[in-house]
Formats: structure tokens, sequence, C-alpha cells
């Protein structure tokens, strides 16, 4: 009967479901209408033009942007996010308005700037970077973010017909250099500019677009965690150099040959053999004792064998036998890729056909004619560079010149080169898809040591691998080195990726600016809204939760030692207050440097003093004669305890809450000091606020790290006298970088010890030091070093000298040369253009920096790579 009954109501469920499920012919109706307003969508008719179908992120995140909403999208890298950036610029040209396309780095600016003009046009489109300006009026223009923060600032009429701007690459401004200009451009954008931000996947990005709702309004977050291409990871061994490399997977594979998340028993049992076979080789090579061997250097027992490392050709070459090129081969060395290109050549391996051979020559060819000189090709070894090409190998790292970054960008792209070599650095955005990707070590050098690769940055690397529409599987492949193991690899490629957090900062240049258009408290309020002080907000929450239990808890012992004698709170604090003496400012005084015995020996008997009078004061205290002194003693120990915890936890939660408003604060002050910020008459109400000065109106237009310090130097006179040369040479000391440690000099000074040049760098390290006093003295961040390393063959450049004959004799690259020459013709022109705010020397400096821009801005410094 039970079975006969549960048959009955399965069919009464099915009916009641069918029914539930039959819309009435209202909702029909509704369905209907719907349907009918997104086919007549913006996007929908943008998904039609499409040569593929949209994936459901995209088409979410199309329609909301129609609707009026600022857009977020974090996918994977090779996901299509960019298929939205289209839209937002297919939905500003039907609309009749502006679209605005910014990126972290002028060669995504210029990538995108050929993709652009392909679909719209030259007319169109336009293109702005630090040396760049192509139709800036344009529709559609694609910048750096760092040229819409300076629109933004200087309240250009541009802005007036802008409706949409694309972040691309919007998590870069957790980076600590550059990425406070993100915050700046989204927080001062007009508020009817809708912004597309383009993210990769971070684990917090719902924070992110929740601060991006508080600052900018209705925000919808898509998050999309599906490759377009599934990624399988594996593990490269070698037992030596006379047997094959073997590709091993790093997970075990299911029934359906599909990598599940468990370690490959395979992988560990192959490593262990390896490992053993090492400590059988190493015991062979220790000479034996008892033949009267000392042991020497093999007398290490501590010393772990290693394992054999692959060399980079034979991974190459078995990654080619495998069929799974082209590939991107990440060493975090500019000089290891170099090395691993000239290693594959040496080892006589050739990846390419004769046809393939004659197309790199003629595309290569043509890439180069008209742009350098014979010369300048000579000295950055182009005939190595170009047959390293025609086999099929070639490096990219930023110690290249651009327009060979290019060339291997290009043939990478139409499949012509099959192994580059590069640096993390092409990890940014630059479109070239590989079908693998090998990471070298799961370790890199930060600058300052080694430090492992976080999940973000291994996912960043491998998201590379899988060709959408070309390849059906990605292959993400990472070679054995020493101390590998597979569980780092593992944890590294799981789905966990890294947070982003924020790097903003108010600078000094940031503060005139907020000044020059709004009030003091106004400019303090802006600085609040920054993710930075919103990321410390989140986090001060739970401060405040643990505030409230501590308060709650010291309201229970006060309760407990409630004394009818006396104050028993007001006898704890002063016992705390004598204790603070007696252990902490006792021990300061022990470790602090007087200036004579006598200053010392004082100290001590005015604090034996004031310990003397608080003793007194404790043991006169009505309090003491409480019967239960002990027993309210033993709760007001408790209270003392949570009242330091207390005091602790609220100097953290303060330090959080305003903490970007009070570092402004320090800058206004030290900006007021110098002469930059006049304070204003205090108004009714005793708010503060400043003016710009004439100094601070400079200060304004000139954007650079060292900022303060351009401005101070030039308000000195420290330029005054200096010819164009001279004036470039030492202006490059604010700027250049060098990639190891600072404050470096010049082999000679041009002109000598005498000269201009040397007596200018002396004025220049002169303002940095008061500067930096300055700032120490308001609790400011330390300002960088400035570094003469490169002064003379930048005087030598702008006299009018080759490329070959500056870089001889140092050990400068071409790309960290003209890369540093674009930094300082970038200055050099903000000072010509500042004329109106230089004073009197409008009539001599602008011109000269103007000259000096001209000599320095030739050549393979002026290629953009734009058409």
């Amino acid at each position: 009967m039970t079975h006969h009954r549960r048959r009955g109501n399965n069919g009464i469920d099915k009916q009641t479901s069918k029914a539930a499920a039959e819309p009435s012919p209202a909702q029909r109706y509704a369905a209907f209408k719907q349907t009918q307003f997104k086919s007549r969508s913006v996007a929908s008719r943008f998904a039609k033009s499409m040569p593929f179908e949209l994936d459901d992120f995209q088409i979410k995140a199309n329609e909301a942007l129609e609707a009026g909403d600022n857009v977020l999208v974090a996918a994977p890298t090779g996901a299509g996010k960019t298929v939205v950036a289209d839209f937002a610029i297919y939905l500003a040209q039907e609309r009749n308005v502006k679209a605005f396309y910014t990126t972290p780095i002028k060669a995504l600016s210029n990538q995108k700037y050929h993709d652009l003009v392909e679909t719209y046009g030259p007319d169109k489109v336009g293109l702005l970077t630090g040396d760049t300006s192509i139709n800036s009026e344009a529709d559609i223009v694609v910048m750096t973010t760092e040229v819409l923060r300076n629109m933004l600032y200087e309240h250009s009429m541009t802005l007036e017909a802008l409706r949409y701007v694309i972040l691309d690459e919007v998590h870069y401004l957790a980076d600590r250099f550059r990425g406070p200009v993100w915050e700046e451009v989204i927080i001062h954008l007009p508020q009817n500019v809708k912004i597309i931000g383009l993210s990769a996947t971070v684990s917090n990005v719902e924070d992110f677009s929740k601060w991006i709702e508080s600052v900018r309004g209705d925000t919808t977050l898509v998050v999309s965690e599906k490759r377009p291409v599934p990624l399988e990871q594996h593990v490269l061994v070698q037992a030596d150099d006379h047997t094959e490399p073997e590709l091993i997977d790093l997970y075990r594979r299911d029934a359906n040959g599909n990598q599940t998340d468990k370690l490959n028993a395979q992988l560990v049992n192959r490593l262990d053999q390896l490992d053993r076979k090492a400590a059988r080789r190493r015991g062979e090579q220790r000479p034996d004792k008892r033949k009267g061997g000392k042991g020497g250097k093999w007398n290490d027992h501590s010393r772990k064998p290693e394992r054999h490392t692959p060399r980079r050709w034979a991974v190459v070459d078995e990654l080619n036998f495998l069929g799974v090129l082209p590939g991107i081969y990440f060493i975090f060395s500019r000089n290891g890729c170099d090395q691993a290109v000239e290693q594959c050549i040496n080892a006589g391996l050739e990846l390419t056909t004769d046809d393939e051979v004659r197309r790199i020559r003629r595309i290569v060819d043509e890439m180069v004619e008209g742009q350098l000189s014979q010369e300048d090709l000579k000295a950055l070894h182009f005939s190595q560079f170009r047959f390293a090409l025609e086999e099929g190998f070639a490096p990219h790292h930023a110690g290249m010149v651009a327009l060979f970054r290019q060339i291997v960008e290009r043939l990478f792209e139409e499949g012509l080169v099959k192994v580059v070599f590069a640096t993390e650095t092409l990890a940014l955005g630059i479109n070239m898809p590989a079908r693998c990707v090998v990471v070298e070590k799961l370790e890199k050098f930060d600058g300052t040591g080694h430090v492992g690769l976080t999940p973000g940055e291994f996912t960043q690397l491998t998201g590379r691998a899988g060709r959408r529409g070309i390849d059906t599987i990605g292959h993400a492949v990472v070679v054995d080195h020493h101390g590998f193991i597979p569980a780092t690899a593992a944890a590294l490629s799981s789905k966990r990726v890294y947070p982003l957090h924020s790097s903003f900062k108010p600078t000094f240049n940031m503060a005139v600016n907020l000044l020059n258009s709004s009030d003091y408290e106004t400019a303090r309020i802006t600085l609040d809204h920054s993710f930075a002080q919103w990321e410390a907000n989140e986090s001060a929450w739970q401060l405040e939760a643990q505030m409230e239990t501590l308060r709650k808890a010291l309201d229970g012992y006060e309760q407990a030692f409630d004394c009818e004698f006396g104050d028993f709170k007001e006898f704890m604090r002063l016992r705390m207050r004598l204790s603070d003496l007696e252990k902490n400012e006792r021990r300061r005084f022990k470790h602090e440097v007087f200036r004579t015995q006598k200053a010392r020996g004082e100290a001590f008997k005015t604090l034996d003093r004031r310990i003397a009078k608080l003793r007194e004061e404790e043991r006169e205290h009505p309090c003491r004669k409480c019967p239960d002194i002990q027993q309210h003693l033993k709760w007001g120990h408790r209270w003392a305890r949570e009242m330091r915890e207390l005091e602790r936890v609220r100097n953290r939660y303060d330090s959080r809450t305003g903490s970007v408003a009070r570092q402004f604060d320090r800058i206004c002050n030290v900006l007021e000091e110098l002469g930059y910020l006049q304070r204003s008459k205090e108004s009714a109400d005793s708010q503060v606020d400043y003016r710009l000065t004439e100094q601070g109106q400079l200060l304004r237009h000139l954007y650079s790290e060292l900022d303060l310090v351009l401005a101070q130097a030039i308000d000195d006179g420290a330029f005054d006298g200096l010819d164009a040369a001279e004036l470039a040479s030492v202006v490059m000391s604010l700027i250049y970088e060098p990639r190891r440690g600072g404050g470096g000099e010049p082999r000679h000074y041009p002109g000598g010890i005498q000269g201009n040049v040397a007596v200018c760098a002396a004025q220049l390290k002169g303002v940095h030091a008061s500067i930096a006093m300055l700032c120490e003295d308001h609790a400011l961040d330390e300002m960088r070093q400035l570094d003469f390393g490169i002064t003379d063959v930048v005087y030598e450049w702008a006299q009018g000298e080759s490329l070959s004959r500056v870089l001889y004799g140092t050990d400068l690259t071409g790309g960290d040369f003209v890369r540093s020459c674009k930094r300082l013709a970038d200055v050099l022109q903000q000072i010509a253009v500042a004329g109106p705010y230089l004073g009197k020397r409008a009539e001599t400096l602008a011109p000269i920096a103007k000259q000096a821009y001209e000599s320095i801005n030739r050549g393979i410094v002026a290629y953009s790579g734009v058409d």
C-alpha cells in the first residue's frame, strides 16, 4: 500500500509542477515584451554584430552598462573581458558621446589604438601617451591612466562630452608606484561618467566593487571564474643530460582523462627516485676517507643532494617534440632570457620552416626600415636578434627597446616565433596567447631578496596558456628546480587568488591640485573616499567591536571594586601611572643619550621626585583605608589590564580611521612651511583653509615622484644659467632609477667638478636633503634618493652623440636608456609648458627646457611604434 500511495503522490506532484511551470497569459505576454525589448537593445545589436556568440558574463555586463550602471568585470586572462570594453565604445558611438580607453602601459595603449582604428577608422580614434598625441579630440581616445588623471586636474574641456571610461587592468591600482593614479581617476571623474573596470580575478573583488559603488553610484559586479580554454598543469623533470626530459602531470586524472585536484602520485614517486639517484651520484663523487682523502668540499653532509635541473634548450626541444608550442617561457631575469635564446641557438635547435624564415625576414625588415640608423642597429645587436627570430626564438623584457619588443609580439601573434623567453612584465595585458606557458622557478628576485610567487602572480603567468578558438587545452609547465616541491605548485595553481589592496597615498602634487579646485575640508572628504581609507575603515569595525567588548568588561570590574571609602578607579589610575614611571620611564632614560653626565643625573632626580610624589598620593588615598582593599585590588588589576588593552586598540583604531586625511594634513604643513600654500584667514566656524601661491601653481603642473624637489630647485634657481644638454643631464637625477641600489655618481661630471653640471648637482643634493629632513620632521615617508649615475650618458645623448657611442662602456641596456629618456623628455616638457608659473624664469628656463626636450626626444627615444 505504501508503495502504491507513493506512486499516487508522484503523479499529483508531476501534475502540480506542470501546472506551476505553465505560465499564465499575462506572464507569457510580459516575457514576449521583454524578449522584444532585448532584441531592440543596443547590447543585442552589438551581440549580433560579433563573429562569435557572447558568453553569459559578457551579456550580463553589457546589459548593465546599457541600463546606466558602472560595471566591474573580473575574469581570467583570455576570457574575453575586452568584449565589454568594446561594447562601451560601441554604446558611446550609438549615443554620440565620448569614450576613453585607459591602460597602465604605453605598449597596451598602442596595441589598443591599432585595434580600434581597424574597427572605427583613424578619424574616429585618438591616442594620448606621455610622448604621443594623435587626434586628441576624437570621439574614442586611448590613453595611459596618468594622462587622464592630468586632464582631470586641468579641468580639460575634452571631458565635457565624456560619458564612458574603460579602466583596463584596473587591479593595477595595487601597484606601489603607479597604482594610486587609478584611485585618483575613479574618485575625480565627473559623476555623469560611467566606468568599466576590467580586472583579473582577485579574491576581494566584492569589496572593491562596493567601494566603487560608494564613490560612483550603482555598480554591477560581473565575475566569471571559467577559463575559455581548460588549463592542464605539468612538471618537467630530467634524470641527467644524457636522458630525455619527462613531462609528468601535476594532478591525477579521473576515469575520463581530466585532471583532478589531487596530486599525481606518479610525479611524487618519480621525484623520489631522482632524489635517490642524486644521493647515489653524490656518494660516488665523495672521496673515500679510508684511502686517506680528507673529504674536501665533499665533506658537507648537511647539504641535500640536488636533482638534475633540465637545461632550457632541452625543455624547448621536448615541448616541440610533444607538439605543445608555441610557448612563453618565463624566466625572472633579463640576462636569463637573453642567455636562453643563445643556449637554444648553440644547441642547434631550429623551430621554423624555410617559408617561415622568409616571412620573418620580410616582416622584420619592414618594421625596422627607416626607424633606426645602421649604427643604432649595430649597438642593439640587431643581427643576432634577427638570426634568433629566424630560428624561432626571441627574448622579451624591459631591457629591450620598444621596437624590438613589438617585432617579437607581432611575430609571435602570427605564429612565426615559437618560443618567447620573457620576464613577468609580459604577463601584463599584452595580447600574446600561447599553447603552453613554462615557469622556470616558483620564486623570483624582488630587488631585495628571493621571494616565492603568489597564487595571483602564478595565475597571471599561466593564464596565457590556451588560445581561444585554436587550442582545446592549454598547458602550464613548471620546470623541476632547486627546492621544488609538487605541493607548492599545487597550492599556487589552485583557485585561490591574491586580494587587491590599495597603494594610495596623498602626494605633494595631489595636495596642490585638490586645493586648487576645492577648499581644505572638501579635499579631506575627497581623500576619505579613497579605496585605501575604505579598506582601513572596513577593518576598523572589528576594532570597534573589540573596544565595545572591553568597555563592557571594564564596567563589570568597576561595579565589582566599587568602594564606599573613595573613588577606586582614580586609585587604580594612580597606581598605573606610578607603575609606568617606575618601569617604562626609568628603562627609557637608561637607553637615552644625554649631552652630559650632569644632564643625565638631573633627569633621573626629576623622575625620582615624580615617583615619590605619586607614591605619597597613593599611600594617602582614602581607598587605602577600606577593609576590602585586597578583594578590590583583585578586580582592579584585571581592570588595569583591560584598560591598557583598550588604549592599545583605541590607538590602532584612531590610526586607521582618517589615516589618509591625516597624511594630507602633514603634507599641507610641509607645503605651507616651504611657501607653496598660504593659510587663508580662518572663517567664522574656525575652519582652516589654504590658497595656492605662485610656487604652488608651478608644483601643480609638475608630475614626477620627486615633484617637490624639482619645484624647489626651480624656485631656488638651481637650473639658472644651464644650457639644454646640462639641464637634461641634471634633471635626469630626479627620474633615473637604477635596477640595483640608488644614489649613484657618474663616471665624470660634464665640464669637470667646477663645471655647471657638478655645481647644479651639489645644489640639487642640498635641496633634496633639506626637504627630506622636513618630511622626517612631519612623519612623512622617506623620499627616493637622487641618482646621478647616467648624468654623463644623458649629456652626450643631448649633445647629439649616437646610441652606440653613449652606451659604450656602460652596463645600460638600450631599453633602460630609452625608457629613462622618455620619462626625462616628459618632465622637460612639463617645465617647458609651465612658463606662466615660472615667474621671472619664464623667459629663460622654459625655452631652454624646450630645447632640452628636443635634444633628448630624437632617434630611438622618439620612436613610439604608432604609424
